[in-house]
This record gives C-alpha cells, sequence and structure tokens, in this order.
C-alpha cells in the first residue's frame, strides 16, 4: 500500500500506513501559516479490503464544524468524483471505503488542477471577444492572468469577477470556467446582450501559488489574500495588488468574488451593508440582484448565510468590502459550500463540481438584469 500527496494541490502526511484498517494520517499546515483543512491525496493499495483512514488533527483545523455531516470525495480517474463515508467524533475525521480498482484519490473537494486553469485560459483567447493578459507574477513565479472579455469602450460598462483567493475552495474556479463557457457562447442570447453594453475582467485564480501547493487559504508566503485589499505589497502579496492596480486603472460597475464556506450547506451572498458609502441606491441593486437569482435557480437561497455587518463597520480589507467603497459599486461575496446544498441535497455528490459549474452560469442572467443600472 502507498499513499502520496506529491502532486499539484496535494495535501497530506502518512503517520502509519502499516494497517489498511487503521491508517493514520495528517494534514500539513499552509506554507508559514497555521491555517489547514484542505486535503488531496492518492491511496495505491494492491488488498480490495475495507480502508479506514484516520485525519487525526481534524479537531486542530482551521474551521472545525466544517466537519459535522461532511463527506469527503473520491475518485478513480480524476474525472468522476463521489461522496464517501466519512464521520467525525470530535478529534479525528474518518474516511471508509473498499477500493474497485487498484488506484484511488481522496480530496476535501473537486480538485481544479493548475493544468485545467491553464486550459481554461487558453482555449477561452481562441474566442474572438477575448484577450488573454499577464499582470505580473505571483511570489513563486507563476502568472497572474487576466482574461479580458468585450470590446473596451468609455460607454460600456467594466464588470469584475475574481475567484478562488482561498485556494482550498476549488469550486470558485469550477464556478468561472461555467460562467466563462456561457459568457464566450455564440448563440447564448443573454450573453451577447451583456457584451454590447459590458466589458468583463475576469482573474479564474487569484491564488495560482496556495493552489498548486495544496494550500487551503494562504499564498506562498502563508498571507491570506482576502485580507490584504487596503494595503498589498508586491512582496507579501503581489497577486492583490496588481489586480487592485489593473482595477483603478479601468473602474469597476461591478464585482464578484467566488468562494467557499467550510460550515454551511447553502449557497449565499455576502454584501456590503457595512460599507461606508452604503445607501439606498446599493441596497435596491443588492435586493434586485438577489431577487433575480432567487427566481432563476432553485440552488440559491437568502435566508442563510453571514450576520451582515453594521453600518460603517465593514472590514475594508476584504476585497468586495474594499471594492465597494473604493468605486461605490455593487459588489458581492459569492459562497458556496464544501459540503451539500441542503435545501437541494444529492447524496452521492452532494455540492460538487459539475453543479458549480451550473450556478456559474446562473449568474450571467443576475448581472443581465441588473446591467442597466449599476
Amino acid at each position: 500500500m502507498q499513499i502520496t500527496s506529491n502532486f499539484d494541490s496535494g495535501n497530506i502526511h502518512v503517520v502509519d500506513a502499516s494497517n489498511p484498517s487503521n491508517i493514520q494520517l495528517e494534514i500539513k499546515q499552509d506554507h508559514q501559516s497555521e491555517y489547514f483543512q484542505w486535503f488531496h491525496f492518492k491511496l495505491h493499495n494492491t488488498n480490495r479490503c475495507e480502508h479506514v483512514l484516520h485525519i487525526t488533527n481534524a479537531a486542530q483545523s482551521a474551521y472545525v464544524k466544517g466537519w459535522e455531516n461532511y463527506q469527503a470525495v473520491a475518485s478513480y480517474d480524476r474525472q468522476e468524483w463521489f461522496r464517501v463515508p466519512t464521520t467525525f467524533d470530535g478529534k479525528q475525521l474518518t474516511i471508509t471505503l473498499t477500493p474497485e480498482f487498484d488506484s484511488v484519490y481522496f480530496a476535501y473537494f473537486c480538485p481544479y488542477s493548475y493544468e485545467r486553469h491553464q486550459d481554461l485560459l487558453h482555449s477561452a483567447q481562441l474566442n474572438t471577444h477575448c484577450q488573454l493578459d499577464v499582470l505580473g507574477q505571483t511570489l513563486d513565479g507563476r502568472d497572474m492572468s487576466l482574461l479580458v472579455v468585450g470590446e473596451p469602450s468609455a460607454d460600456k460598462k467594466n464588470i469584475w469577477l475574481t475567484a478562488r483567493q482561498h485556494p482550498g475552495e476549488t469550486m470558485a474556479e469550477w464556478f468561472m470556467e461555467g460562467f466563462i463557457d456561457r459568457l464566450l457562447d455564440n448563440d447564448d442570447g443573454v450573453a451577447r446582450a451583456l457584451l454590447n453594453k459590458a466589458v468583463f475582467y475576469i482573474v479564474p485564480n487569484m491564488n495560482p501559488d496556495g493552489s498548486v501547493r495544496g494550500h487551503l487559504r494562504t499564498n506562498a508566503v502563508g498571507v491570506n489574500l482576502n485580507r490584504e485589499w487596503q494595503t498589498p505589497t508586491l512582496d507579501k502579496s503581489p497577486e492583490v495588488f496588481l489586480v487592485r492596480e489593473k482595477m483603478l486603472e479601468i473602474g469597476v460597475d461591478l464585482f464578484l468574488d467566488v468562494h467557499g464556506d467550510e460550515a454551511l450547506p447553502y449557497n449565499f451572498l455576502a454584501g456590503g451593508e457595512g460599507i461606508p458609502s452604503y445607501d439606498a441606491r446599493l441596497k435596491n441593486l443588492e435586493d434586485k440582484f438577489k431577487a433575480i437569482l432567487l427566481a432563476t435557480t432553485p440552488e440559491f437561497q437568502d435566508d442563510k448565510g453571514y450576520e451582515k455587518d453594521a453600518p460603517g463597520q465593514a472590514n475594508l480589507t476584504l476585497a468586495s468590502n474594499w471594492v465597494g467603497e473604493q468605486f461605490k459599486c455593487l459588489a458581492y461575496t459569492i459562497e458556496m459550500p464544501f459540503k451539500d446544498n441542503d435545501l437541494l441535497p444529492d447524496p452521492a455528490v452532494g455540492w460538487s463540481d459539475e453543479r458549480s459549474s451550473l450556478f456559474g452560469r446562473d449568474f450571467l442572467t443576475a448581472i443581465y438584469h441588473v446591467s442597466d443600472d449599476i
């Protein structure tokens, strides 16, 4: 039996793998950070018996409530991912599976590889409406890539989307894949109408270093990018610095920042109620945007989510708060679950890569319906 995480976004430490019925594992911390929760590893076995894998440090992870009612995902071909029996006893997370084939992958959520990220960027650039720009490099020397969709013009709105500031939240890039696919569909009337009056600036992966390193929440030097938006620096958070500079150059009329939440089994939005400039106009835009989503898809709800910030008390180091205040625009954080959407559960796959992608497509409809108001 062999267990390894020596690949893109891999993360696990093997404590003891001598007994298939009592495999002892630990999740490794993000580099120079205490955050950990993301895991991704391969089990190669020569015995088709039941394997019981214990993640022994689960109770010390970043979001312990994330393990409650959680089921890990597994795959034999790295294409189709399914949920596997998983329990949490307050101390360790236990995954149980009798493998049907010689090799099986396990992960916290369906991975989105760096290679797939490159495929997404370079297939998008083939569309006549799309341009692929490189804003600069990360600390590990990877490109900070920006997709510009539409023909820039002074009379067009500037719509920005960013995803995966927290690299372990892979559902965010699956969301982006669906969104981009629909936006570039020349036969989609909503996409065509939007590109007549708006230009989209899309960063599908804000944290490529953390993604490849197998981090949950931080970049190459342990920095949480979604706490850097007021004062980013090139030596600690070049990812934010570069994107923020481009925003200041171009302007922002609408901003969506895509994330995943470890604990809450719902899709929801977090708005800008606490930013100093929040007013009736922004409230009306937020309400309209949410109403369209509620009418568009049963995967969205607005009853469960984060507690709203008190007036003037928003944390302006967060992307959606900083952008909303800086540009006085509609700015939302999108949250999706690692578990399942309890309002529309699917026990076999839970919330998944495909559901995230379809959810991303739905957002184009909401943007279309507010595009004349932003």
